[in-house]
């Protein structure tokens, strides 16, 4: 079972809307989200690899904060919860989770809503309230209530879960996976970003 992050200790790292929806630097140059694995290190640039086998270089803003990202498992996720789930829409209007992320207590309400994600083509983003969890043979059926509307979304037993912990930027080394839900291109090509999720013991982030 994970361990819950306090209000006082996420104040302490600065964690605050990592997976918020779209938060755009300015008018003209829309975020840029980062899924990959750190290569190496030219300090200050990050050099990573991404999903799709581009090279990145990624420099830390001014107070960029590092935030833990470990595992969960389906009896975590209970009523009450404020949780953000990637999926795919089904041809009976549900959803069928690819993960899920139940975010601390302090971080209820980022991003909510129901939007267009890009984890796989035509996959959607749920950030909403846990309303009821139904057990089945397949895994949970979880209802997830947000503040335009509701969504029932099937979560399979090998879907990945996770949540956020306290991090550490002296762990962003070499061969750690990371995600960047909002990161600035400069005018260079380098990526700026204020915030890096990394996965801990190895884990990928799977959002």
């Amino acid at each position: 079972m994970f361990h819950i992050v306090t209000r006082r200790s996420l104040a302490a790292v600065g964690l605050a809307a990592i997976l918020a929806a779209p938060m755009a630097w300015s008018q003209d140059a829309p975020p840029v989200r980062v899924r990959g694995t750190i290569e190496r290190i030219e300090s200050p640039v990050f050099v990573v690899k991404s999903r799709d086998g581009a090279e990145l270089k990624i420099v830390l803003a001014e107070n960029a904060v590092a935030v833990g990202v470990i595992k969960a498992t389906l009896a975590d996720i209970k009523p009450g919860l404020f949780v953000g789930i990637a999926a795919m829409p089904q041809p009976d209007g549900t959803q069928r989770a690819l993960e899920v992320l139940i975010f601390p207590e302090a971080m209820r309400g980022t991003g909510e809503g129901h939007y267009p994600w890009d984890l796989q083509p035509k996959s959607t983003m749920t950030n909403a309230n846990v309303e009821q969890v139904v057990t089945g043979v397949d895994g949970h059926t979880v209802t997830v209530k947000y503040k335009d509307g509701d969504k029932k979304i099937i979560v399979p037993p090998d879907v990945p879960i996770v949540t956020f912990a306290p991090g550490d930027k002296a762990d962003l080394r070499p061969g750690t996976k990371i995600f960047i839900g909002a990161s600035k291109k400069l005018p260079d090509g380098t990526l700026q970003a204020a915030r890096v999720n990394y996965g801990k013991d190895g884990l990928t982030p799977p959002m």
